[in-house]
């Protein structure tokens, strides 16, 4: 079995959007039968200097189609500030679900060997496309798609580990 760039990425992506959707709407049931508003969640933060429950669905959403529609670009850019209310959010996680859904395995595999730069203020970080998705794209995606998790659960969604891995890609 050849191991592809679809694989380690898009793969990986749909996995964990597809969980990260279903950990959202998990809490969200759980705020609304416990009469918690969803919207003062949007906010919350596990501590003082972190970013808030909003910039990790965001960077969650960035840093996978983000990161394929800056593979395909050469160019990538953090991620802006922007407002979004619970609902916004789980539409903008479905959203990235469905457009990478969409895409094909042979595109995907078409951008190895590729060049992404990230710009970052004035400095300019070269990556190859696949030292791009693999040594800082998907180590983000994890990071903030766990810390997403982690606030949810320290704020009482009932959450367990299964709830963050999704739907494996089991032997059929």
């Amino acid at each position: 079995m050849t191991f592809s760039l679809y694989d380690a990425s898009v793969a990986n992506y749909l996995q964990t959007l597809g969980a990260v959707d279903a950990f959202l709407e998990r809490g969200r049931a759980h705020f609304v039968e416990h009469k918690i508003d969803p919207e003062s969640i949007v906010e919350a933060r596990l501590a003082p200097d972190m970013l808030p429950l909003r910039f990790q669905i965001l960077s969650v959403v960035h840093h996978s189609r983000g990161a394929i529609d800056a593979a395909k670009s050469g160019a990538f850019h953090p991620p802006g500030a922007k407002a979004a209310d619970y609902a916004a959010l789980q539409a903008m996680v479905k959203q990235a679900h469905d457009h990478l859904a969409a895409i094909t395995p042979a595109a995907v595999n078409a951008l190895a060997g590729g060049d992404v730069i990230f710009h970052i203020g004035e400095r300019k970080i070269p990556f190859t496309t696949e030292n791009f998705l693999m040594s800082f794209s998907l180590p983000n995606f994890y990071f903030h798609a766990t810390t997403a998790y982690a606030i949810l659960r320290h704020h009482g969604a009932p959450l367990g580990k299964r709830n963050f891995l999704g739907a494996m890609r089991i032997k059929t």
